[in-house]
């Protein structure tokens, strides 16, 4: 319904505005803030007016001459609205009256084209939004597979889903999410593979947002996650378009964002955070040597080092007597208690760690390299630590590195600092208990209502093929059962019955 403007001059409180340029462009103006970007171009063909209005910093200005002003310009038969639509060679057209719609779109980079007199108005999109081109992955990098990786662009990544998933069951749903600033979110999924109940719970948590703006990806996964509160990531945000198509293929849903170069991929369980693609193109045995190795550096990671303050502070019987002789006259000049030296060394790691992180690229590599060797010589030479803890120290900021996802080894960086706390307060108990307390957190969390630890809670052998180790592919023949997968099959009826499947 369109609503023309009260006696008295004002329109009313709904969105459709007037139909005189001049007042229409003092509402529209007043509905952005009378920004100097803003752009008012009067076209007159014959003897009518038209006006077309548009953020110059947003639009494309070669295609809105060739494409809007030169058609328009050239309009010489009947000229109102619906003839406006015909003659302007844009696809995406939009029809509104509606005032808080044309600003709103005016601000996402389209023009908006009214003629006076008319009843309604034409938006053509014509962004030109800056966005840069498909490059090599930076966080995420792979020695086999591709190396491309998503960009800030959601259609392109769209384009590159679609390109790796040519299936018509690749079910695409747009949401555009946020009261103030609206950003496009879509969600993603093969229709006969994703299981409807996690489909329904991510469209529940999506539609349910109510937030001012959403700035990026990791933000929305932050807010749509089962529990806020623990350190464990509790959905993938990968920047590599063959990780989500992979996922997808497994029953997994994939969230993209624009303007955002990572997807949100759920539900992920605690197993999926030491995945690598990579694992896939290589050789079974390679790939299941790796991830091996992933799982072995991440527990010494934990526990090496609280496990020497344990030994140092409460259990010195059970170091081997050729070595206790070593360790003492290491620890000869230090002052330190142990625990006090593990923190500060941890924490003196965290410093090199985020100073070259934040450091331009050649600089960082130079002040994690330089930084580690001066510092770690200095603090032995000075007594403020001892060279065997040096070691230790650096096998566990390996073994946090070797996990594929940044945020699952930061996590497991943050867990270490309270388990030396209470290997230094209480020994091998104080180990064990936080062990255990961190057990059991992990069996209370859930990923959009599923359980975190699975397949190890609920036990599941047959998906361990695709978690601690990998099969040949002959025996990947069912889907992993954790994701509730539609078709359970990765492989026709007919030949999976003559293979002898795992699974049975």
């Amino acid at each position: 319904m369109f609503r023309r403007k009260k006696p008295d001059g004002k329109t009313e409180a709904g969105a459709a505005h007037s139909y005189e340029l001049e007042t229409l462009k003092q509402e529209i103006s007043a509905q952005v803030s009378s920004s100097d970007d803003l752009i008012f171009r009067i076209v007159k063909p014959g003897d009518e007016q038209i006006i077309v209005m548009y953020f110059e910093d947003l639009v494309n200005t070669a295609i809105l001459n060739e494409c809007i002003i030169r058609p328009l310009e050239e309009m010489q038969d009947e000229i109102h609205a619906e003839s406006i639509a015909n003659r302007v060679n844009i696809g995406g057209i939009t029809r509104t009256n509606q005032l808080t719609e044309v600003a709103r779109q005016l601000v996402d980079g389209q023009a908006y084209i009214f003629r006076e007199k008319d009843t309604y108005g034409i938006l053509c999109n014509i962004e030109d939004k800056a966005t840069r081109g498909l490059e090599k992955a930076e966080t995420e990098s792979l020695v086999f597979g591709p190396k491309i990786s998503f960009t800030e662009s959601i259609s392109k990544n769209l384009n590159l889903v679609r390109s790796n998933i040519n299936d018509p069951k690749l079910c695409v749903e747009t949401y555009m999410i946020g009261t103030r600033t609206k950003k496009k979110v879509q969600m993603v999924y093969i229709k006969d593979i994703a299981d409807e109940e996690n489909v329904n719970t991510f469209r529940q948590r999506i539609t349910d947002l109510e937030i001012d703006s959403i700035i990026d990806s990791t933000v929305l996964s932050q807010m749509i996650e089962d529990n806020s509160w623990t350190v464990f990531p509790q959905f993938i945000t990968t920047e590599l378009p063959d990780r989500l198509t992979v996922s997808l293929l497994h029953g997994k849903i994939g969230l993209l964002v624009d303007r955002s170069p990572t997807v949100i991929i759920g539900p992920s369980t605690f197993l999926n955070f030491f995945e690598s693609t990579e694992d896939i193109y290589m050789r079974w045995n390679m790939g299941t040597f790796l991830r091996i190795i992933r799982f072995i550096a991440i527990f010494f990671s934990v526990l090496l080092t609280p496990a020497y303050v344990a030994v140092l502070t409460f259990h010195y019987e059970v170091i081997p007597s050729a070595l206790l002789v070593s360790l003492g006259q290491s620890r000869s000049n230090v002052p330190f208690p142990p625990v006090f030296e593990a923190l500060l060394l941890e924490f003196v790691i965290e410093l090199l760690r985020e100073a070259g992180a934040r450091l331009p690229t050649k600089v960082g590599q130079t002040m994690g390299i330089v930084g580690g060797i001066v510092i770690g010589q200095a603090a032995v030479d000075a007594g403020f630590t001892s060279n065997i803890l040096i070691i230790i120290i650096a096998i566990s900021a390996l073994g946090s590195f070797t996990a594929p996802s940044y945020a699952i080894g930061t996590a497991v960086r943050m867990i270490r600092f309270p388990l030396i706390l209470m290997a230094g307060l209480y020994g091998g108990v104080g180990i064990m208990f936080s062990f255990c307390f961190i057990l059991i957190h992990l069996l209370k969390i859930t990923t959009l209502g599923r359980p975190y630890l699975s397949p190890i809670y609920p036990l599941r052998f047959a998906d361990w093929k695709y978690s601690f180790f990998r099969l040949p592919y002959q025996f990947l023949v069912r889907r992993p059962m954790t994701n509730h997968t539609k078709d359970s099959y990765r492989m026709p009826v007919e030949k999976h019955k003559k293979k002898k499947d795992v699974d049975e």
